[in-house]
């Protein structure tokens, strides 16, 4: 299962590029990974030869359909579920402001809503202002500060037959804890309540399955996955079927236009089913899957060699930040957990400033984040709403030698 390194970086333009002489190492993936390169040629290909709406008899407007539906069908693929459950949107946080109003219609005063401690925002303030709106109780699902991990055990004491959505991050985008999603949608689903699922930062690193995990609504962005700036949505059946549609009139009431008003980015969904087969050709090139199986197939070949690359640059992280002098990480620590957590780290420097570090890596063109990432909730717990915190992130595109020169950097900055 291992990957072609040498292959894999070559698929990626941006990681050619070198500011004077010095090659940029790209630590930033949490915030946005960068663009392979069929994704750049399939969005070159949507503007140039498909530049029209859909729905026209001419080549063009032919065209532009065609990448539509081969887009809405690879979203499908992604997500585990059928055709007629996605649509497209701007970014997740767009969608889930979408989608707010919709599901909150019959929300009543008496009736209250979950949320979580560990999520970004983009998963807290839709609901919270859907929940306001309508007078109900938001109640929240912490986590442990030893664990990293959501305190699922205090699930029956917070859901209950007047709770009517429970939101749920897959994967925090500040402690990299994968959380268990699957168990918190059970028990929304056991008292009839909506699930939500953001799976923005888990979505380039794990398989997404949206039948196992049980949910309602899910989204993950294009952009945290190797693609363009767009975001892909699932929704359930079942929600479809007790939501009022967002559309204009002449729209027919189907999906994707039931639910997605308004033309759509051609190319941004070019780009999209690009990415996503950028995610299935790992499982090729790492030689566990052949070009002539199912696209979902690929898809679990490629993520799964992916994961396989990240877990060993998570090891070696591991094992080295701890030298590192004054460093506190905030998240899964023990390298026996390490399939409870994807490649995100967010840690601090004694007696030096978030931005400081960041400042110092950025010098030596390692591109990293400061601050607290739009993640409120476990950045107000952990009391680094003010003075924030670093982190970066791998995925399966970083090699080793940049983690170690990204330890060795830090290690520098801590005893200058």
């Amino acid at each position: 299962m291992m990957l072609p390194m040498e292959s894999v970086r070559a698929a990626f333009p941006a990681l050619a590029l070198q500011d004077d002489d010095q090659p940029r190492c790209y630590f930033d993936a949490p915030a946005g990974t960068q663009v392979a390169g069929r994704v750049i040629e399939a969005m070159g290909y949507a503007m140039v030869q498909a530049c029209a709406n859909d729905g026209g008899l001419f080549r063009t407007s032919q065209a532009a359909g065609a990448i539509a539906d081969h887009a809405i069908a690879s979203a499908a693929a992604f997500f585990g579920c059928g055709d007629d459950e996605v649509i497209f949107g701007l970014n997740t946080t767009s969608l889930f402001f979408q989608m707010a109003p919709l599901i909150a219609h019959d929300w009543q005063v008496g009736d209250n809503i979950l949320l979580t401690r560990m999520d970004h925002d983009a998963n807290v303030s839709p609901w919270l202002q859907a929940a306001q709106a309508r007078g109900l109780e938001v109640r929240f699902l912490e986590w442990d500060h030893e664990t990293f991990a959501l305190k699922l055990e205090s699930l029956p004491d917070l859901i209950d037959a007047r709770t009517r959505a429970v939101a749920v991050g897959h994967a925090s985008n500040f402690l990299g804890t994968i959380n268990d999603v699957a168990a918190v949608c059970a028990a929304a689903r056991a008292v009839g309540a909506i699930s939500i699922v953001d799976a923005v930062q888990s979505a380039p690193h794990l398989a997404l399955d949206v039948a196992a995990i049980g949910c309602d609504l899910m989204a993950a962005s294009a952009y945290k996955f190797f693609g363009p700036h767009a975001a892909i949505l699932f929704v359930s059946r079942r929600l479809q079927g007790i939501i009022p549609p967002l559309k204009v009139r002449p729209s027919a009431d189907v999906m994707p236009t039931r639910l997605a008003p308004g033309t759509p980015s051609f190319e941004a969904m070019a780009g999209t089913a690009a990415a996503i087969d950028h995610l299935a050709w790992l499982g090729e090139a790492a030689g566990t899957v052949s070009p002539d199986q199912p696209l979902r197939q690929r898809l679990l070949a490629g993520l799964a060699a992916a994961q396989a690359h990240e877990t060993d640059l998570m090891r070696r992280f591991l094992d080295g930040i701890g030298a590192v002098p004054g460093v506190t990480l905030h998240g899964i620590a023990n390298a026996n957990r390490l399939h409870e957590r994807v490649a995100t780290f967010t840690f601090e420097l004694a007696g030096k400033f978030s931005a400081e570090v960041a400042a110092a890596l950025a010098a030596r063109n390692m591109f990293a984040w400061q601050g607290y990432y739009y993640a409120w909730e476990p950045a107000t717990v952990l009391g680094l709403k003010d003075r924030g915190a670093v982190r970066v992130g791998f995925t399966h595109y970083n090699s080793m030698a940049e983690v170690d020169l990204l330890l060795e950097t830090l290690g520098q900055i801590a005893g200058s």
